[in-house]
């Protein structure tokens, strides 16, 4: 009798060869697939390998991760966590339980966010469009600042109080946009947009510094300021945009290509109005000290004119005299007190004439016609060397017509051809009776070699 299990001539395999047979059907059709869903049943024993089952609504399967692979992730897995993973697909033989082998695990959306943010980060990068060297300076006192953002935001509000605070008397604008939402970016740019349409309608009191401002959120929440265009917008954009989005630790796009980053939308305020604010803790410096002075001459005085009434002694007559005298002490009083507030009143004056001569927008203003005059000297130079390079191009393709083997074959010369087309340079290339192909300036004929000649 045989050993060999036989029924109705089909052969029984064993388990261990049924798991086998399907594990190598399993790795080898789906060596490398990637499939979303939540992970559950999470374990993490102590050599390191993660053991988990990934689900949805319509089924599961368990998956195991090994160490040399989980170290490479940045994010702790736990349950709950939807995620995107790559793997292969086995079976357990020795249970026969169905699995994936894990690759690579990375939180959906976040994970695929991510990716999309560096790619577009790195080309734009790659463009130019981040280089520090083509930004547009802040101005150091703005006359007129604008704020894109939505009316409704804390952010707005914050910028707003701070500015109200620190320099009460700045002029602050809104254009409002969504920043939140698949179409927030193209309102944005209608926000900007709208400031330049401002600009052109109101030459007197034009716009020249633009904070583009949100509050913290997630990446999604923030997703709007990634966006290729409004980065485009934001670089093209003639004037200044100042980036408060977010959080200090929040970065995007926008950050990158506009003119300034600030961690936070109350910074960009405090930054709008630095140098006024310095300005006006300044004047409020030098007020109290004409005060203290004033006052402290005063107590002088009048401590004198105390001393002089001590003194005084009962006879009338004396006592006129010291009456004069006090009179005299009142007028000169009187004197030194206006002479004082002229003096204080002057130097005021003076530094308000120095600040005024120090405005740093009367230099950019004279920067900007060097810059304008040295532009229309630039364009005339480009221009000259275009004509004379066109010179120089019209001269060479003379020579080149002149050079040209069409022009030699027109004067009545010819080109001998082999039968591959290759050019006869010497009589011993070709052999008596050979057939060639003579090429003429116009069209082409055939001969044939009678004789040759070394």
């Amino acid at each position: 009798m045989t050993n060999d299990i036989v029924v109705q001539n089909r052969e029984i395999i064993s388990v261990g060869e049924l798991n086998r047979s399907a594990k190598y059907l399993l790795e080898n059709n789906f060596s490398n697939v990637s499939v979303l869903g939540e992970i559950s049943n999470l374990a993490s024993p102590s050599s390191g390998h993660l053991y988990f089952t990934l689900k949805d609504e319509d089924g599961a399967i368990r998956c195991a991760m090994f160490k040399n692979q989980n170290q490479k992730l940045n994010f702790v897995p736990k349950n709950g966590d939807k995620c995107i993973l790559v793997g292969q697909v086995s079976i357990y033989a020795q249970r026969g339980d169905y699995q994936i082998i894990v690759k690579s695990l990375e939180q959906s959306g976040f994970g695929n966010l991510m990716q999309k943010f560096e790619a577009l980060k790195n080309k734009l990068d790659h463009e130019g469009l981040f280089d520090k060297n083509i930004k547009l300076k802040i101005p150091t006192s703005p006359k007129h600042t604008c704020i894109v953002t939505s009316s409704s935001t804390a952010a707005f509000q914050d910028i707003i109080s701070t500015v109200n605070r620190r320099a009460p008397n700045s002029q602050i604008s809104l254009s409002e946009a969504m920043v939140q939402g698949d179409n927030a970016h193209i309102s944005i740019i209608n926000a900007l947009n709208r400031v330049i349409n401002f600009n052109e309608n109101n030459p007197s009191n034009i716009i020249d510094l633009v904070v583009l401002s949100r509050g913290g959120g997630s990446i999604e929440d923030l997703w709007c300021f990634n966006n290729e265009e409004l980065a485009r917008e934001i670089f093209s954009f003639p004037i200044p945009i100042i980036s408060a989005v977010g959080h200090e630790i929040d970065f995007t796009i926008c950050d990158f290509v506009a003119d300034i980053r600030v961690p936070t939308p109350t910074a960009s305020a405090e930054l709008i109005t630095e140098h006024n604010f310095k300005l006006f803790d300044n004047l409020v410096m030098l007020k109290n000290n004409i005060i203290k002075n004033f006052e402290r001459y005063l107590s002088q005085m009048s401590q004198s004119i105390e001393f002089s009434r001590s003194r005084l002694k009962s006879p009338s007559a004396l006592l006129r005299e010291k009456s004069q005298r006090l009179d005299n002490y009142d007028l000169r009083l009187q004197k030194e007190r206006i002479a004082i507030i002229s003096r204080k009143t002057n130097l005021i004056e003076s530094f308000k004439s120095a600040i005024d001569f120090h405005n740093p927008i009367l230099k950019v203003n004279k920067n900007s016609d060097q810059l304008d005059s040295l532009f229309n000297n630039l364009q005339k130079l480009i221009k000259a060397k275009v004509k004379s390079t066109k010179k120089e191009i019209y001269k060479y393709h003379k020579n080149l017509e002149i050079l040209s083997p069409l022009s030699i074959l027109e004067r009545g010369y010819s080109i001998l051809l082999s039968n591959d087309g290759v050019a006869i340079k010497s009589s011993n290339e070709v052999k008596q009776g050979e057939k060639l192909s003579a090429k003429l300036s116009k069209g082409s004929i055939s001969v044939e070699v009678k004789e040759k000649y070394e």
